[in-house]
């Protein structure tokens, strides 16, 4: 399994960067100090990680920010090695940001830090540039490794992102497409996709826009059709790339 990761994410993910010797930098000395931020809007998971993480050997935070437009801001003062990057921000979500970093900031290490552990997501964040993904139960122990392993091999591979990539050869094979050219949600289906995103259940959806509960699963159901999505998560990556959400 670990062999054909490795291989499909070298074919398929952006050309990693390199120093100006011609090698990617490493994190190989014992002495060296690691440097990473912190990119999410909810600050008592901030608090919480970066608790857990600067205690551990050689680390230190350098910022952490709430929202995508203080995120790029930062960067253009102060590079960390590693950004832990969040997928769902205000002013400038985490699927729309990834790609602006990746263009302009090659060498910072990105570890994808989400609530999200749907395989749809983790492809479209490691296509896009992610070094790893993780979700935000991961043990602080197995964050810190995938730093110090995206610091010496670039990607960090788990179990998701091994799932996610059989997932990807699966819909290569049968052509399917992933994320189809923009569609047009009416009033109603916008209503219910931002409420999604919100991560609201069917029951509290259906309160909000009095609607009885199947009623709500038939648009989900229909959205996600419109969008070529299998799953929530799929839809809201899609509503994120197309700036449907506010």
């Amino acid at each position: 399994m670990e062999s054909l990761t490795t291989s499909f994410f070298l074919l398929h993910l952006p050309t990693l960067p390199y120093t100006r010797k011609g090698k990617r930098k490493r994190f190989m000395d014992r002495d060296a100090q690691l440097k990473f931020a912190i990119a999410d809007d909810h600050k008592i998971f901030r608090e919480g990680i970066k608790m857990a993480l600067t205690g551990k050997p050689h680390l230190k935070c350098l910022w952490e920010v709430q929202d995508g437009k203080e995120l790029m801001h930062k960067l253009l003062v102060k590079q960390p090695d590693v950004l832990l990057l969040d997928i769902r921000m205000p002013e400038l979500d985490g699927i729309n940001a990834l790609p602006l970093i990746r263009r302009h900031h090659e060498g910072i290490k990105i570890i994808v830090l989400s609530m999200y552990d749907d395989q749809e997501m983790v492809t479209k964040m490691m296509e896009m540039g992610a070094n790893a993904y993780l979700t935000k139960t991961t043990d602080p122990d197995e964050i810190y490794q995938a730093m110090l392993t995206c610091m010496n091999e670039d990607f960090y591979f788990n179990e998701l992102v091994n799932q996610a990539v059989l997932l990807r050869l699966n819909h290569k094979k049968t052509g399917r497409q992933f994320f189809p050219n923009p569609v047009k949600f009416n009033e109603k289906e916008q209503q219910i996709l931002q409420l999604l995103a919100d991560d609201k259940t069917t029951e509290e959806i259906s309160k909000e826009v009095f609607l009885s509960p199947r009623t709500v699963e038939t648009i989900r159901q229909n959205m996600k059709a419109k969008v070529g999505a299998k799953t929530i998560a799929g839809l809201i990556v899609y509503a994120m790339r197309n700036k449907l959400l506010e």
